[in-house]
Protein backbone atom coordinates (compact mmCIF):
# COMPACT_ATOMS: atom_id res chain seq x y z
CA UNK A 1 0.00 0.00 0.00
CA UNK A 2 0.89 3.94 -1.21
CA UNK A 3 4.07 4.63 -3.18
CA UNK A 4 7.63 5.40 -1.99
CA UNK A 5 9.37 8.67 -2.81
CA UNK A 6 10.17 8.06 -5.97
CA UNK A 7 6.96 7.01 -7.05
CA UNK A 8 7.18 3.38 -6.97
CA UNK A 9 4.61 1.28 -4.83
CA UNK A 10 6.53 0.84 -1.81
CA UNK A 11 8.41 -2.18 -1.52
CA UNK A 12 9.33 -1.95 -5.18
CA UNK A 13 12.40 -3.96 -5.62
CA UNK A 14 14.32 -6.81 -8.31
CA UNK A 15 14.29 -10.09 -6.71
CA UNK A 16 17.79 -11.45 -6.95
CA UNK A 17 19.50 -14.83 -7.09
CA UNK A 18 22.69 -16.23 -6.07
CA UNK A 19 23.68 -19.72 -5.67
CA UNK A 20 24.00 -21.01 -2.68
CA UNK A 21 27.33 -21.61 -2.51
CA UNK A 22 28.90 -18.36 -2.56
CA UNK A 23 26.41 -16.64 -0.20
CA UNK A 24 27.37 -15.95 3.53
CA UNK A 25 24.76 -13.94 4.64
CA UNK A 26 22.12 -16.22 6.54
CA UNK A 27 19.57 -13.54 4.98
CA UNK A 28 20.72 -14.47 1.87
CA UNK A 29 20.94 -18.23 2.22
CA UNK A 30 17.82 -18.51 3.69
CA UNK A 31 15.62 -16.53 1.19
CA UNK A 32 17.64 -15.83 -1.94
CA UNK A 33 16.11 -12.50 -2.45
CA UNK A 34 17.31 -9.18 -1.36
CA UNK A 35 17.63 -5.63 -2.76
CA UNK A 36 20.00 -5.71 -5.55
CA UNK A 37 21.28 -2.08 -4.16
CA UNK A 38 22.94 -4.09 -1.61
CA UNK A 39 24.92 -6.86 -3.66
CA UNK A 40 25.48 -4.74 -7.22
CA UNK A 41 27.83 -1.87 -6.77
CA UNK A 42 30.14 -2.40 -9.96
CA UNK A 43 30.60 -3.61 -12.81
CA UNK A 44 32.38 -7.68 -13.23
CA UNK A 45 35.24 -7.52 -13.39
CA UNK A 46 36.74 -10.27 -15.59
CA UNK A 47 37.30 -12.12 -12.55
CA UNK A 48 33.82 -12.15 -11.64
CA UNK A 49 30.79 -14.32 -13.17
CA UNK A 50 28.63 -12.62 -15.78
CA UNK A 51 25.62 -11.04 -14.52
CA UNK A 52 21.63 -11.10 -16.29
CA UNK A 53 19.05 -8.61 -15.30
CA UNK A 54 15.46 -9.23 -16.88
CA UNK A 55 13.77 -5.71 -16.16
CA UNK A 56 11.09 -6.94 -17.94
CA UNK A 57 9.21 -9.90 -19.99
CA UNK A 58 5.98 -10.88 -21.57
CA UNK A 59 4.18 -9.31 -24.62
CA UNK A 60 3.65 -5.76 -22.87
CA UNK A 61 7.43 -5.37 -22.91
CA UNK A 62 10.86 -6.62 -22.90
CA UNK A 63 14.06 -5.43 -21.96
CA UNK A 64 17.31 -7.27 -20.38
CA UNK A 65 20.78 -6.93 -19.44
CA UNK A 66 24.06 -8.10 -19.66
CA UNK A 67 26.92 -7.14 -17.33
CA UNK A 68 30.29 -7.81 -18.13
CA UNK A 69 33.95 -7.00 -17.29
CA UNK A 70 33.80 -3.73 -20.01
CA UNK A 71 30.29 -2.49 -19.47
CA UNK A 72 26.79 -3.27 -19.96
CA UNK A 73 24.88 -4.86 -22.94
CA UNK A 74 21.11 -4.08 -23.67
CA UNK A 75 19.07 -6.96 -25.06
CA UNK A 76 16.12 -5.14 -26.76
CA UNK A 77 13.82 -2.54 -25.77
CA UNK A 78 10.42 -2.65 -25.62
CA UNK A 79 9.90 -0.13 -22.20
CA UNK A 80 10.00 3.81 -22.01
CA UNK A 81 12.53 5.44 -21.27
CA UNK A 82 11.67 6.11 -17.60
CA UNK A 83 11.00 2.79 -16.97
CA UNK A 84 13.82 1.29 -18.00
CA UNK A 85 15.77 4.53 -16.26
CA UNK A 86 13.47 3.00 -12.99
CA UNK A 87 14.18 -0.71 -12.75
CA UNK A 88 17.94 0.26 -13.81
CA UNK A 89 18.19 1.93 -10.66
CA UNK A 90 16.45 -0.96 -9.10
CA UNK A 91 19.14 -2.99 -9.80
CA UNK A 92 22.19 -0.59 -9.09
CA UNK A 93 22.84 0.01 -12.60
CA UNK A 94 23.65 3.05 -14.37
CA UNK A 95 22.49 4.05 -17.64
CA UNK A 96 26.00 5.48 -19.05
CA UNK A 97 27.50 1.75 -18.73
CA UNK A 98 25.53 0.66 -21.47
CA UNK A 99 28.11 0.27 -24.36
CA UNK A 100 25.57 -1.82 -26.46
CA UNK A 101 22.06 -2.83 -28.15
CA UNK A 102 21.29 -6.04 -29.34
CA UNK A 103 17.92 -6.94 -31.08
CA UNK A 104 16.54 -10.26 -30.68
CA UNK A 105 13.76 -9.55 -33.30
CA UNK A 106 11.67 -6.41 -34.73
CA UNK A 107 8.52 -6.91 -33.28
CA UNK A 108 6.90 -3.61 -30.89
CA UNK A 109 7.41 -5.72 -27.42
CA UNK A 110 10.96 -5.60 -27.93
CA UNK A 111 11.44 -2.70 -29.86
CA UNK A 112 9.20 0.57 -29.09
CA UNK A 113 11.76 2.27 -26.58
CA UNK A 114 14.75 1.67 -28.70
CA UNK A 115 14.65 4.92 -30.65
CA UNK A 116 14.12 7.28 -27.66
CA UNK A 117 16.67 5.47 -25.41
CA UNK A 118 19.11 5.87 -28.28
CA UNK A 119 18.35 9.60 -28.29
CA UNK A 120 19.51 10.24 -24.61
CA UNK A 121 21.88 6.97 -25.10
CA UNK A 122 23.78 6.91 -28.20
CA UNK A 123 25.40 3.36 -28.27
CA UNK A 124 26.03 0.75 -31.25
CA UNK A 125 23.47 -0.78 -32.06
CA UNK A 126 23.15 -4.44 -33.65
CA UNK A 127 21.01 -6.24 -35.45
CA UNK A 128 20.62 -9.27 -37.22
CA UNK A 129 20.31 -8.70 -41.38
CA UNK A 130 16.50 -7.95 -42.41
CA UNK A 131 15.09 -7.22 -38.95
CA UNK A 132 15.30 -3.54 -39.05
CA UNK A 133 13.79 -2.91 -42.59
CA UNK A 134 10.06 -3.10 -41.97
CA UNK A 135 9.92 -0.68 -39.62
CA UNK A 136 10.63 2.94 -40.09
CA UNK A 137 11.77 3.98 -36.48
CA UNK A 138 14.65 1.32 -36.85
CA UNK A 139 15.37 1.82 -40.54
CA UNK A 140 16.22 5.34 -39.35
CA UNK A 141 18.77 3.73 -36.57
CA UNK A 142 22.51 3.61 -37.09
CA UNK A 143 21.94 -0.43 -36.65
CA UNK A 144 25.00 -2.66 -37.15
CA UNK A 145 23.24 -5.48 -39.00
CA UNK A 146 24.75 -9.48 -38.95
CA UNK A 147 24.32 -12.90 -40.10
CA UNK A 148 22.80 -15.31 -37.63
CA UNK A 149 25.79 -17.39 -36.43
CA UNK A 150 28.15 -14.64 -36.65
CA UNK A 151 30.43 -13.46 -33.16
CA UNK A 152 30.34 -9.93 -31.70
CA UNK A 153 32.68 -8.93 -29.05
CA UNK A 154 31.00 -6.40 -27.07
CA UNK A 155 31.58 -4.88 -23.58
CA UNK A 156 34.66 -7.13 -22.89
CA UNK A 157 32.36 -10.66 -23.44
CA UNK A 158 31.98 -12.77 -26.39
CA UNK A 159 28.76 -12.84 -28.19
CA UNK A 160 27.49 -15.50 -30.00
CA UNK A 161 24.72 -15.67 -32.15
CA UNK A 162 22.16 -18.16 -33.12
CA UNK A 163 18.50 -18.48 -35.55
CA UNK A 164 15.83 -18.68 -33.77
CA UNK A 165 12.14 -19.39 -35.02
CA UNK A 166 9.87 -16.55 -35.09
CA UNK A 167 7.57 -15.14 -37.60
CA UNK A 168 9.51 -12.38 -37.98
CA UNK A 169 12.39 -11.28 -40.51
CA UNK A 170 15.36 -13.15 -38.97
CA UNK A 171 14.93 -13.90 -35.25
CA UNK A 172 18.10 -14.60 -32.99
CA UNK A 173 19.34 -15.23 -29.64
CA UNK A 174 22.40 -15.05 -28.20
CA UNK A 175 25.09 -16.74 -25.71
CA UNK A 176 27.50 -14.02 -23.94
CA UNK A 177 30.74 -15.91 -22.71
CA UNK A 178 34.03 -14.49 -21.07
CA UNK A 179 36.15 -16.45 -19.09
CA UNK A 180 34.75 -19.87 -19.04
CA UNK A 181 31.43 -18.41 -18.10
CA UNK A 182 28.47 -17.96 -20.06
CA UNK A 183 24.43 -16.82 -20.47
CA UNK A 184 22.24 -18.19 -23.08
CA UNK A 185 19.42 -16.42 -24.38
CA UNK A 186 16.05 -17.67 -26.34
CA UNK A 187 12.73 -15.91 -26.22
CA UNK A 188 10.30 -15.97 -29.16
CA UNK A 189 10.98 -18.84 -31.05
CA UNK A 190 7.98 -22.03 -32.26
CA UNK A 191 10.48 -24.48 -32.09
CA UNK A 192 14.15 -25.54 -30.33
CA UNK A 193 16.23 -24.82 -33.29
CA UNK A 194 19.68 -26.85 -33.74
CA UNK A 195 21.64 -23.92 -33.19
CA UNK A 196 19.46 -22.55 -30.35
CA UNK A 197 20.50 -26.05 -28.89
CA UNK A 198 24.37 -25.46 -29.41
CA UNK A 199 24.06 -21.88 -28.36
CA UNK A 200 22.44 -22.60 -24.78
CA UNK A 201 24.15 -25.93 -23.74
CA UNK A 202 25.91 -25.55 -20.31
CA UNK A 203 25.40 -21.87 -19.99
CA UNK A 204 25.57 -21.13 -16.37
CA UNK A 205 22.45 -19.15 -16.64
CA UNK A 206 20.31 -20.30 -19.43
CA UNK A 207 16.99 -17.61 -20.33
CA UNK A 208 14.55 -19.79 -21.79
CA UNK A 209 10.53 -18.45 -22.91
CA UNK A 210 7.99 -20.53 -21.75
CA UNK A 211 5.41 -18.60 -23.26
CA UNK A 212 2.12 -20.26 -22.63
CA UNK A 213 0.02 -23.19 -20.94
CA UNK A 214 -1.49 -25.18 -23.43
CA UNK A 215 -4.90 -25.89 -21.85
CA UNK A 216 -5.00 -22.32 -20.81
CA UNK A 217 -4.68 -21.15 -24.71
CA UNK A 218 -6.95 -23.21 -25.80
CA UNK A 219 -9.71 -22.18 -23.43
CA UNK A 220 -8.64 -18.66 -23.20
CA UNK A 221 -9.45 -15.55 -24.75
CA UNK A 222 -7.69 -15.48 -28.19
CA UNK A 223 -9.11 -16.12 -31.45
CA UNK A 224 -8.16 -19.55 -33.30
CA UNK A 225 -5.92 -17.64 -35.69
CA UNK A 226 -4.04 -16.49 -33.08
CA UNK A 227 -3.78 -19.92 -30.96
CA UNK A 228 -2.78 -21.40 -34.32
CA UNK A 229 -0.22 -18.89 -34.84
CA UNK A 230 1.16 -19.17 -30.86
CA UNK A 231 1.49 -22.59 -31.47
CA UNK A 232 3.23 -22.98 -34.52
CA UNK A 233 6.62 -22.91 -35.07
CA UNK A 234 6.84 -19.55 -36.01
CA UNK A 235 5.04 -19.03 -33.06
CA UNK A 236 6.01 -19.28 -28.63
CA UNK A 237 6.98 -22.51 -26.86
CA UNK A 238 4.74 -23.94 -24.34
CA UNK A 239 5.34 -25.13 -20.70
CA UNK A 240 5.95 -28.56 -22.58
CA UNK A 241 8.07 -27.34 -24.91
CA UNK A 242 10.43 -25.50 -22.87
CA UNK A 243 10.70 -28.49 -20.10
CA UNK A 244 11.84 -30.47 -23.07
CA UNK A 245 13.78 -28.18 -24.61
CA UNK A 246 15.88 -27.33 -21.07
CA UNK A 247 16.35 -30.90 -20.43
CA UNK A 248 18.32 -30.59 -23.79
CA UNK A 249 20.49 -27.48 -22.71
CA UNK A 250 21.00 -27.90 -18.87
CA UNK A 251 23.93 -29.85 -17.84
CA UNK A 252 25.83 -29.56 -14.75
CA UNK A 253 27.45 -26.10 -15.53
CA UNK A 254 23.81 -24.60 -15.22
CA UNK A 255 23.00 -23.06 -11.70
CA UNK A 256 19.91 -20.80 -12.87
CA UNK A 257 17.29 -21.02 -16.03
CA UNK A 258 14.92 -18.25 -16.17
CA UNK A 259 11.56 -18.89 -18.10
CA UNK A 260 11.06 -15.69 -19.93
CA UNK A 261 8.17 -14.10 -22.23
CA UNK A 262 5.32 -16.07 -19.53
CA UNK A 263 2.12 -14.88 -21.23
CA UNK A 264 -0.22 -12.89 -18.58
CA UNK A 265 -3.43 -14.28 -20.14
CA UNK A 266 -2.33 -18.14 -21.14
CA UNK A 267 0.23 -18.94 -18.66
CA UNK A 268 1.40 -18.57 -14.90
CA UNK A 269 4.56 -18.36 -13.76
CA UNK A 270 3.68 -21.37 -11.31
CA UNK A 271 2.37 -23.35 -14.44
CA UNK A 272 6.03 -22.86 -16.02
CA UNK A 273 8.40 -23.37 -13.32
CA UNK A 274 6.47 -26.90 -12.31
CA UNK A 275 6.86 -28.18 -15.64
CA UNK A 276 10.34 -27.61 -16.01
CA UNK A 277 11.14 -28.95 -12.50
CA UNK A 278 9.16 -31.76 -13.03
CA UNK A 279 10.99 -32.66 -16.03
CA UNK A 280 14.64 -31.64 -14.73
CA UNK A 281 14.07 -33.56 -11.42
CA UNK A 282 13.84 -30.24 -9.39
CA UNK A 283 11.61 -30.02 -5.66
CA UNK A 284 9.56 -26.83 -5.69
CA UNK A 285 10.74 -24.69 -3.23
CA UNK A 286 7.52 -24.05 -1.29
CA UNK A 287 3.51 -24.93 -1.98
CA UNK A 288 3.26 -22.09 -4.35
CA UNK A 289 5.79 -23.40 -6.91
CA UNK A 290 7.01 -20.03 -8.00
CA UNK A 291 10.69 -21.18 -7.45
CA UNK A 292 12.37 -24.79 -7.34
CA UNK A 293 15.53 -26.27 -6.78
CA UNK A 294 17.43 -29.09 -8.08
CA UNK A 295 20.15 -30.27 -5.83
CA UNK A 296 23.05 -32.19 -7.35
CA UNK A 297 25.98 -34.34 -5.32
CA UNK A 298 29.48 -34.22 -6.03
CA UNK A 299 29.87 -30.91 -4.78
CA UNK A 300 28.12 -29.58 -8.00
CA UNK A 301 25.95 -26.67 -7.94
CA UNK A 302 22.78 -26.55 -7.58
CA UNK A 303 20.15 -25.69 -10.13
CA UNK A 304 17.71 -22.73 -9.64
CA UNK A 305 14.71 -22.37 -11.66
CA UNK A 306 12.26 -19.21 -11.40
CA UNK A 307 10.39 -17.34 -14.37
CA UNK A 308 10.56 -13.76 -14.91
CA UNK A 309 7.72 -11.22 -14.99
CA UNK A 310 6.53 -7.77 -16.76
CA UNK A 311 6.35 -5.84 -13.58
CA UNK A 312 9.65 -6.73 -11.39
CA UNK A 313 13.11 -6.86 -12.47
CA UNK A 314 15.25 -10.29 -11.72
CA UNK A 315 18.86 -10.08 -11.05
CA UNK A 316 20.76 -13.08 -11.79
CA UNK A 317 24.16 -13.02 -10.52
Amino acid sequence: GGRGPRGRPRGYRPVVLRNRRHITSPVLSSAHIVSARKVVRRMPSSRDRLHLYVLASGSKGNCSIVAGPGGLVMIDDGLSRREVLSRMEACGLRPHDVRALVLTHEHGDHTGGIAVWHRAFPVELFASEGSTELRRALRELPFNHFAPGETLELAGMRVDTFSTSHDVANPVGFRFSCDGDAIGYATDTGIMTAAMRSGLRGARIIALEANHDVPMLACGPYPRYLQDRIRSDRGHLSNEQAASAAAEVVDERTEHLIAMHISQENNRPSLAVRSIAETLGAELDDELGSTATLERNGGLPSLHIRAAGQNRPVAIL
